[in-house]
């Protein structure tokens, strides 16, 4: 009788399940080839059952009183859970935070340019944190510069939404802008 045990190397999904030799409980809840319930069984005699099916046995659920075990292709098995993991992985969006900078006395022309960033950071799904620096005698004119976040906000209210009124934070006064949802 030739034993299939792939489980050794690090193939598929990280979370290693027993199989075959390595399921150590003294009894085991068993489901067959097919998806039926064979009932509570040794796991020898569950073995034996994988074998003549020229399938493996594998611990589903170890943490089961008693221990969960089905007997399946182990390889075929942990092809589809990764399959599995990949379609899920494609179906995320990552969503990353864009930062544009500002200072108290910007120019018009680079206060259009920044938010024309901002509006494209914005339609394209991206958060942005938008921070204002503060240097020296500046610091003295911080209602300015709130009143110069709020504008700011204001110019990108089409793509993003304010999350959180303009806060000072040591030199730097910033918000955050989302993008909006239903666009």
């Amino acid at each position: 009788m030739e034993v299939k045990n792939i489980a050794k190397g690090n193939q598929g999904p990280t979370n290693h399940m027993r199989i075959n030799e390595e399921i150590v409980a003294k009894e085991v809840r068993l489901i067959g080839p097919n998806g039926d319930m064979m009932g509570i069984v040794t796991p020898d005699k569950a073995r034996q059952i994988a074998f003549q099916n020229d399938l493996d046995l594998v611990e589903i659920s170890p943490k089961a009183n008693p221990p969960v075990c089905k007997v399946i292709d182990y390889g075929k098995f942990m092809f589809d859970q990764t399959k599995k993991q990949k379609e899920a992985l494609k179906h995320q969006k990552a969503t990353a935070m864009k930062e544009v900078w500002l200072k108290p006395n910007i120019e018009e022309h680079d206060f259009s340019f920044k938010t024309k960033n901002a509006n494209k950071f914005l339609s394209q799904g991206h958060k942005v944190k938008v921070s204002l620096r503060f240097r020296g005698r500046e610091m003295a004119y911080t209602n300015m510069g709130r009143d110069l976040m709020v504008k700011f906000a204001e110019a990108c209210s089409e793509n993003g939404e304010l999350d959180a009124n303009p806060k000072l934070e040591g030199k730097n006064m910033l918000m955050t802008l989302s993008p909006i949802k239903n666009k």
